[in-house]
């Protein structure tokens, strides 16, 4: 979208504009989350983003009921010049310091959802229903995979994938964040004997593995519960070495919002477009992305395949 540079200029004199830009700048966030942050109203808050989005500067995503907002993908080289200057105007303002602390306790907030459900079901997970991870999705993934690899299984939750891969593969890593999961998982790996298998307490998108050290990274029915999953893609591709895959199965996008209390989701699924591009953006290469299950019952959730390499 051309926006002439007056019109620019003039959404750059606003305060609370630049302050909506300041923290939209590296993550996305739906409206209640930037009231949190920004601590003003909705219908003031909403009022500016339709300004930001009406000239080129902000983009959105649906995910169900929520609208989420980000800067544009399509900017062009003089109107990054002139978002640059308004975000070191951004700093010289009161407050925003303060809602770069507030950003991260909204992030942090998305984050300690996922795992509080997690404590929770440790030691049940897989014997009892669980969106998307079918048998026969799994099993297109296990296709895909060769013997004598280092492995990281990124949102591992118990291991269940892991302990599958163990005994074939050269090293499998099993990060969750969620602490009682990986105690669970660890004391079953030592009861079952998988000495190949190594449980690591971590975040998706900042994972405590070496750079350049992974043959092989899954997500299992992880990357939703990320908090911010293209930082998640970008982590996953930096411990991979050079040629090494990502393999994820993931749930196509859909609208049942129960998942996010049910499940502790936190976001409902990825499209195959939208899941191809994240994964370009993060620089892999030879990327496809494509459903191989749905389920029969209600709410039909599907599954999608992707991968690609670093």
């Amino acid at each position: 979208m051309n926006t002439s540079h007056l019109k620019l200029l003039s959404i750059l004199t606003d305060q609370t504009r630049l302050r909506i830009l300041s923290v939209l700048e590296k993550v996305e966030l739906s409206v209640a989350e930037l009231q949190d942050v920004l601590r003003i109203g909705q219908s003031r808050i909403s009022s500016h983003l339709s300004q930001l989005k009406s000239t080129g500067l902000l983009q959105t995503r649906r995910d169900g009921q929520r609208i989420y907002y980000r800067w544009s993908s399509h900017l062009n080289t003089e109107t990054q010049q002139l978002l640059n200057i308004g975000l070191k105007a951004a700093k010289e303002i009161p407050s925003s310091r303060d809602d770069q602390k507030s950003l991260q306790l909204v992030l942090k907030k998305r984050q300690e959802s996922s795992r509080t459900y997690f404590n929770t079901i440790a030691g049940r997970l897989g014997k009892n229903y669980c969106p998307g991870r079918s048998w026969e999705a799994v099993g297109h993934l296990l296709l895909q995979l060769t013997p004598a690899l280092t492995i990281a299984d990124l949102g591992a939750g118990e291991g269940l994938l892991s302990q599958l891969l163990a005994p074939r593969a050269k090293k499998v890593i099993a990060l969750d964040n969620s602490p009682r999961m990986v105690e669970v998982g660890a004391e079953l790996a030592k009861a079952t004997g998988l000495d190949r298998l190594e449980y690591r307490l971590g975040d998706l998108e900042d994972p405590p593995i070496a750079a350049n050290s992974i043959d092989l990274a899954i997500l299992s029915q992880a990357l939703h519960h990320a908090t911010q999953p293209q930082r998640a893609l970008h982590a996953a591709y930096k411990i991979l070495k050079k040629n090494g895959r990502i393999l994820i199965l993931d749930l196509n996008q859909h609208n049942f919002e129960k998942s996010r209390v049910l499940y502790a989701d936190l976001w409902l699924g990825f499209s195959e477009i939208e899941l191809q591009q994240m994964l370009q953006q993060a620089g892999f290469k030879d990327c496809a992305v494509s459903i191989v299950a749905k389920e029969k019952e209600p709410p039909h959730f599907q599954t999608i395949l992707a991968f690609g390499t670093k």
